[in-house]
């Protein structure tokens, strides 16, 4: 995974966030000098994430630009930094090459078979996924997640990228910037396709876009295949055992390692890919029945008097009704929190949010509101957070605004008990995950 330019010194700014995190190892493991910034550090916040970066060979360094040198050979940023960025003020002012962590991936993938991974949801879930059955096949793929494989984690090792050997590379792509588009890649997967960071028709426009991108072919969700070609989408019928769900495709059953009918028709989607890529139905089981899931994508962080409390990074609409009815399978009260983690997606997808919560939310369940995660910038702040759970309250269902962690700890503590699912979800505040372990 080389470019001409092993061993080069390359800086990542934000190297805490996923998806920085995942570039910042398959960065190392390509062979190049990786330092990374992070506001986090200069906040002096112990964030596992950053543990797991400087004992797999990642210097972490404040985010005031001492980071870059006049000899470093990039610094990459996501969409998300911005123009008055200490770190890339300073590359500028040395003249050092900024580049957007999806055209860092794509350097990195050329040599490489590539098998994109994209859509509104899931495609976190089908990426790790399929590079875990890939890997287990054999293959020894390169994979490149926005989301912690559980099976990969180690005291040096994140989960969200594996370092292989074989000529394939998993990756997946994010439509939230376009940068998708940054990818030309060999095949590829569209999970499924809705309003999210665009309006329906812009997105629709442009995961069409990215196909046509795509050298080979592209396999499709259902609803993907519903909403971009009109084919009538079809419905995985899921069998719930005692030992879990499970589907069945080509004649054979298959076990799906996660819960809830959304995770069932992911391992689904991954077993299509997989047996196009010729991997025999026996390894895909065995596989299965051994992937231990994503971090943050409906993991469960502790049990304790009969209460689960799960952690998920639900962010829209699809992804919280999904979610949700997932952690209703497992009990008749769930209590949800949320955390929305934007200003600009909660104004734009709040009607839908409301129609997603009123959808899934029992007469018993509960629905706990948090402010909006501000990570800094130029965002425009609302109270669209506290309007929210008014407008869910009107609607009828029992939802509350709480103010902060403390907050919401005795709020959850008065109402908890036996055979009860918290459900905490949200996506950046590395803040959450932490309060949800605390629980239990």
């Amino acid at each position: 995974m080389t470019n001409g330019m092993a061993a080069s010194h390359v800086h990542v700014v934000g190297v805490a966030g996923v998806g920085m995190s995942a570039l910042a190892q398959a960065l190392h493991d390509a062979g190049y000098e990786v330092s990374g910034s992070d506001r986090y550090i200069d906040q002096g916040q112990d964030l596992e994430v950053l543990h797991r970066l400087k004992l797999g060979g990642i210097r972490l360094t404040p985010q005031d630009g001492s980071g870059i040198r006049a000899d470093t050979a990039a610094i990459a940023v996501s969409t998300a930094i911005e123009g008055d960025n200490a770190d890339l003020l300073r590359a500028q002012a040395l003249q050092v090459p900024v580049v957007h962590r999806a055209a860092m991936l794509a350097r990195l993938a050329a040599g490489r078979r590539v098998l994109a991974v994209t859509g509104t949801a899931g495609k976190t879930t089908v990426t790790g996924l399929l590079g875990y059955l890939c890997a287990e096949a054999g293959m020894d793929p390169v994979v490149i997640n926005g989301g912690a494989v559980i099976n990969w984690i180690a005291p040096d090792r994140v989960g969200n990228a594996r370092k292989g050997a074989g000529g394939l590379c998993i990756l997946e792509a994010d439509e939230s910037d376009r940068s998708l588009l940054a990818f030309h890649p060999a095949t590829s997967v569209i999970t499924n396709v809705s309003k999210d960071h665009f309006e329906l028709d812009e997105a629709v426009s442009l995961f069409r876009a990215f196909r046509g991108q795509t050298a080979e072919w592209t396999l499709l969700g259902p609803q993907a295949a519903e909403v971009l070609d009109g084919v009538a989408a079809e419905r995985l019928v899921v069998e719930r055992r005692a030992d879990g769900n499970w589907f069945t495709f080509e004649g054979v059953a298959y076990p799906s390692p996660m819960p809830g009918q959304h995770n069932a028709e992911n391992a689904w989607l991954a077993v299509r890919v997989a047996r196009r890529l010729g991997i025999a139905p026996e390894v895909l089981v065995r596989g299965l029945s051994t992937f231990r899931g994503i971090h943050r994508r409906l993991e469960v962080v502790g049990r304790r008097g009969g209460i689960t409390v799960l952690d998920d990074y639900a962010h829209n609409p699809a992804k919280i009704a999904a979610s949700w009815r997932a952690a209703a399978e497992e009990s008749a009260c769930v209590l949800g929190v949320w955390r929305p983690h934007g200003y600009g997606p909660l104004s734009l997808l709040f009607n839908e949010l409301v129609d997603a919560f009123a959808s899934v939310c029992r007469a018993g369940d509960r629905v706990y509101i948090l402010p909006v995660y501000y990570a800094g910038g130029t965002a425009k702040k609302t109270g669209d957070a506290e309007r929210l759970a008014g407008v869910l309250a009107e609607r009828g269902v029992p939802a509350r605004f709480v103010a902060d962690y403390e907050a919401l700890r005795t709020e959850l503590g008065a109402v908890m008990k036996a055979g009860d699912v918290v459900l905490g979800m949200g996506a950046r505040d590395p803040e959450l995950p932490g309060f949800l372990r605390s629980l239990v």
